[in-house]
């Protein structure tokens, strides 16, 4: 499942060298991932019902064009692996001339939310990587 998500860059998101700065991206991404999950009907009261959190562990961002304040940008996130209790995710920025602005591969982590200890991923957020489930 591939969602997109459309914003536009506001002016407390540039720095003093006029464009985004680099700790925004970070957040951009972040809603894109929120976008996802809901897209997949993986709201965070739904994980938390299943007694699940999901906790980001690693960020590999590539920087590869400036934004500037105004530009309308869309954030695509992707599914890219799923294991036993880690999951990536595919992210990519590109602004409104089609050009790639930045891409990251995000890994996460299934945390118990009572132990607070990594747990398998659960059969509904593995089924969003099209992996059969434990039940299947």
């Amino acid at each position: 499942m591939k969602t997109s998500l459309e914003i536009v860059v506001r002016p407390t998101e540039i720095d003093v060298n006029g464009h985004v700065n680099n700790a925004k991206y970070l957040e951009y991404l972040e809603w894109g991932r929120e976008e996802w999950y809901e897209a997949g009907q993986l709201s965070y009261d739904m994980l938390k019902a299943l007694g699940v959190q999901t906790v980001t562990v690693n960020i590999n961002i590539n920087y590869r064009k400036e934004c500037r304040q105004g530009e309308r940008l869309s954030i695509t996130t992707e599914p890219q692996s799923v294991g036993r209790s880690s999951f990536v995710l595919m992210q990519q920025i590109w602004n409104e001339a089609g050009e790639l602005c930045a891409d990251a591969a995000v890994t996460s982590v299934a945390m118990d939310s009572a132990t607070r200890k990594s747990r398998p991923v659960p059969d509904e957020l593995r089924r969003l990587f099209g992996q059969p489930t434990a039940g299947a």
